[in-house]
Parts: C-alpha cells; sequence; structure tokens
C-alpha cells in the first residue's frame, strides 16, 4: 500500500505534541510512542503517532506468532500494536488461568491510515496514498486544536490490592524455596493494583504519568474502549536492518532531592551485589534467546549493569546485541525471545510456570510489548511496565509492579522496591 509524505516544520514542538494528542482522541486506533527526547543511543524518532485502522489482526495466544508472521508479511507496510505477556502460550506449553478483569486480546496490531514521525521540531507526515489530500488539512486543523477541557478524572478512585502484605510475604517465601531446591535461580514476581468502577479520563491520566516520569518509552495506546497508559523505561527488542538490540533492566534505587544523596544512590545501585546479579542472571538469558537467531559468535554485551537515572528511580541497563542473517524474518526473531526475560526469570520456562501459580492475576498486556514493524522488517518494541490499564466499558482499572526474587532477596525488600514502583501511578490516580 503506497503512503504519500509531507514534512513541516514547527516553532514548539511541545506544544504541536500537546495538540496532537488531543487530535487524535477522536480516532478508536491510536498508537503514541514518545521518547521524551530522551538521549538514547538507538533512538530512531523522539515520537511517532499512528491512528486509524485501514487493516488490522485481533487474535488470542493460538497460533499468534504465524498469523502475526502471515499479516506482518502481507501487509509490507507500517503496522503498530501489542504483544501481550499470555503468548508465551503460544511459544511453550504453558496456560494462563489467573483472573482477567481487563479483557485484552493477546495480540492486536494495525496498519494506520495516518502517521506522523516526529524528530527535533520536524514532523513527516506519512498518509495512505488514498486520504493523502488531507494532510495539510490535518496539519492545520492540530496547530488549531487545543488542549480540550478534558473530562476530569474523579478523585473517588479506590485502590486495592489483590495479594495483601502477608500473603505476598508467603509468596516471596515459596519462590525462595523453590530457588534454594534449585528449580530455578531468578523469578519476575508481580503483584496487582486494581480500582472498580474507576471513571477516568485516559489522556489526562496519561499526561500527568509521562510529566512526572519522562521515560524513554512512553506509550498512550488505545484500542476501542481498551487503554493503555504507559510510562516504561524499558526497551524490549529493537531491529535496525540487521542488527539486534536488546536493553534489560534488572536493579532499581530511588532517586533524591539532595544531589549528594542522589549521586551516591547512583553510587551504591552500581556497586550492589544482589541488584548487578539479578541483571547479569537476566543478560545471560538475553544472550541466549538472541543466540537463537543470530549469527554465530555476533552476540555481544555492549553495557553491563550501566547506571540510568529516571525522574522517579535510577536503573540498572544492559545493553546486549547480535546481527542475524540477510532476510530472517522479523517475526521469528521477536518470537524466539518472548516474553521478554527481564519479566520472567530463569531458567525462563520453569520461572513462568512458578510465577503463573503464585501471581493472582492474568498479566495479559502487562510486561507484554507495544511497538511497531516497519515495511522493511525493522521493528521497536518496549516492556510494558510503570503502566495503568483500562477497559473503559467495564471500568477497571490496573497496574501491576513486580521485582526479581533470587537467593538473595528478602520479602520485605521486595515489597518495598514494589510499593516505590507503584508510586507514580498512585499519585496520578489518587491525585495526591
Amino acid at each position: 500500500m503506497q503512503r504519500i509524505e509531507k514534512k513541516f516544520t514547527v516553532n514548539s514542538i511541545d506544544d504541536f505534541k500537546s495538540n496532537l494528542l488531543t487530535w487524535a482522541q477522536q480516532y478508536e486506533a491510536i498508537s503514541w510512542l514518545d521518547s521524551n527526547q530522551y538521549n538514547q543511543k538507538y533512538t530512531s524518532y523522539d515520537a511517532i503517532l499512528a491512528v486509524e485502522e485501514f487493516t488490522s489482526i485481533k487474535t488470542d495466544a493460538v497460533n499468534a506468532f504465524d498469523k502475526l508472521k502471515e499479516y506482518q508479511t502481507t501487509t509490507q507496510d507500517y503496522i503498530f500494536g501489542y504483544l501481550s505477556y499470555d503468548l508465551k502460550n503460544d511459544v511453550e506449553q504453558l496456560s494462563s488461568n489467573n483472573f482477567d478483569g481487563l479483557g485484552f486480546a493477546d495480540l492486536y496490531f494495525f496498519q494506520p491510515q495516518r502517521i506522523l514521525f516526529i524528530k527535533g521540531n520536524t514532523i513527516v507526515f506519512s498518509y495512505l496514498k488514498m486520504i493523502a489530500d488531507e494532510i495539510d488539512t490535518d496539519f492545520n486543523t492540530i496547530l488549531q486544536t487545543k488542549q480540550s477541557a478534558a473530562k476530569k478524572t474523579n478523585n473517588e478512585i479506590k485502590i486495592k490490592l489483590r495479594i495483601h502484605k502477608d500473603e505476598y510475604h508467603q509468596k516471596v517465601a515459596a519462590i525462595l524455596q523453590h530457588i534454594r531446591r534449585g528449580d530455578i535461580y531468578e523469578a519476575n514476581f508481580c503483584q496487582e493494583f486494581y480500582a472498580e468502577n474507576a471513571d477516568i479520563c485516559p489522556l489526562e491520566i496519561y499526561q500527568q504519568l509521562n510529566k512526572i516520569s519522562e521515560p524513554p518509552f512512553a506509550t498512550f495506546f488505545r484500542c476501542e474502549h481498551q487503554f493503555l497508559l504507559s510510562a516504561s523505561p524499558e526497551r524490549y527488542l529493537k531491529r535496525e536492518g540487521n542488527k539486534i538490540i536488546s536493553q534489560p533492566i534488572k536493579g532499581t534505587a530511588k532517586r533524591f532531592i539532595s544531589t549528594v544523596d542522589d549521586t551516591q544512590a547512583a553510587f551504591d545501585l552500581a556497586r550492589d551485589q544482589k541488584e548487578r546479579s539479578e541483571n547479569i542472571m537476566i543478560v545471560d538469558l538475553v544472550r541466549n534467546d538472541l543466540s537463537r537467531t543470530a549469527i554465530k559468535g555476533s552476540v555481544k554485551v555492549e553495557e553491563l549493569c550501566q547506571v540510568y537515572s529516571f525522574k522517579q528511580v535510577h536503573q540498572l541497563i544492559s545493553t546486549v546485541v547480535s546481527e542475524v542473517t540477510p532476510g530472517t524474518n522479523s517475526v521469528d526473531i521477536i518470537k524466539e525471545t518472548f516474553p521478554m526475560g527481564s519479566m520472567t526469570g530463569a531458567p525462563k520456562i520453569s520461572a513462568m510456570e512458578i510465577i503463573e501459580k503464585e501471581e493472582e492475576t492474568k498479566r495479559g498486556l502487562y510486561s507484554g510489548a507495544v511497538g511497531y514493524f516497519s515495511p522493511t522488517g525493522d521493528f521497536d518494541f518496549n516492556v510494558v511496565i510503570r503502566s495503568i490499564l483500562y477497559n473503559q466499558k467495564n471500568k477497571y482499572l490496573s497496574f501491576s509492579v513486580g521485582g526479581a526474587i533470587t537467593a538473595k532477596s528478602t520479602p520485605e525488600k521486595e515489597y518495598e522496591e514494589c510499593l516505590l514502583k507503584a508510586k507514580a501511578m498512585k499519585q496520578v490516580l489518587l491525585n495526591e
């Protein structure tokens, strides 16, 4: 399907982006990916907006990757969408039987009629040929669109815990037993915070969450009545030509107002043996996953346990890269590495079996990935963490947080880390 492109420059990109998101709300399919101009080596665009389905695929986990491969290969265009964590059931002999209040499909991608790529103060409109004559009109409409007086979120939201503190301690203790027995050596155990009868304005909540965190992989995603509002700091996987890039995060420390204390916290994190061991275990797992499709000897660790600082937290991030043979199918590369090791544990299958048993909620889109494929097969996907998920139809709202349980973990500290990760989401929802 042919696209027509037209380039524009604006004086204030922040105003334009703000207007753009308000303008986009008229569509039932929206994918907004924003790097918040975070200085990241592998960032291709500052932001991308894709709206309005031309074609789409929506499916459960059964043969999902084969269906996506067929759709992506046939379409040969930009497609935007998500991979839910529960696609693990397509990759391995696993199942998901926990409670699901959100009802997202396991996989959804759409071919947009309108795409806007933003880099610096330049915006490239890429429209399907049949609507290309609307580019100028849309550009002028966006310029004149003002932040609408959106319906404010009802602050009577009551956030509940699916797993309470004592039960959380028991579950972590059970996972530690598996580690001592040698069944696994790391598990990413997650818990859900949720609200029923939640009446929110998704755009307003997303903008507040993004303002608090300003992460490099922020996402506002809509599929009809279902929304993802994400302040993710983590890249799952990217393809640039024949190069594959994975950037797992493991290791967290809170920020401090005092520069001295904050610098010390980052310094301590870089040398914390427990946090480093968590990260290194996942790096080993990622290297193994990438090696399945890589040219022999091409898997390399570019960065190991590098401290990156975000508004809320310091994180340890590693960068693992590989080369694939030209013509290697992009969906196959993703399938061989999914779900991402940073959200499962190691060994991966055993860890997924154990966390499925101990967790109380179906993860769904949480700890899955959102991103896009280009017409040439390049792709870029984030990890869905630090995210609010919302079903507007049944007014169910959910956000989950987790941490890596290793032999050195204590239930008390893991619980504290969960509360730290939940802080930004609670803050915007409760208007604290």
